[in-house]
């Protein structure tokens, strides 16, 4: 069964971008557009990792991450903080929020699917 990633993220090309390389790799995408959505689908979907988008509608990235970590049942799924908001600090906050990896924006695809695997334990989809 292939893994499924949950993609949180509000800009269409980005959603874009993630879906056709993970998707040409054999996983499946979920996609939601902001916070509260990616709450109601970790609960829905039991994703495999999460690639969290930091600035987000309604709900922030960090906070989402924050709330996921924070319930016993759903703290084990890693959560990639992927963000154009990568000033000096900001993956220190992303690790706090409860991120097991950070991701700045633009990025090479390839890395994100390393780190994907990775976190997968090598598992190819």
């Amino acid at each position: 069964m292939s893994a499924t990633i949950l993609h949180v993220e509000d800009n269409p090309s980005n959603r874009k971008i993630v879906r056709d390389l993970l998707g040409a790799k054999g996983y499946r995408v979920v996609e939601v557009v902001d916070g509260e959505a990616a709450l109601a689908a970790v609960e829905r979907e039991r994703p495999d990792v999460i690639l969290m988008d930091i600035q987000l509608p309604r709900l922030s990235g960090l906070e989402v991450t924050r709330r996921i970590k924070a319930r016993e049942e759903l703290r084990h799924i890693p959560i990639v903080a992927v963000t154009s908001f990568a000033l000096s600090g900001h993956d220190q906050q992303a690790y706090a929020a409860g991120c097991d990896r950070y991701v700045a924006k633009p990025y090479k695809p390839r890395e994100l699917l390393r780190i994907i695997e990775e976190l997968l334990g090598g598992t190819d989809g």
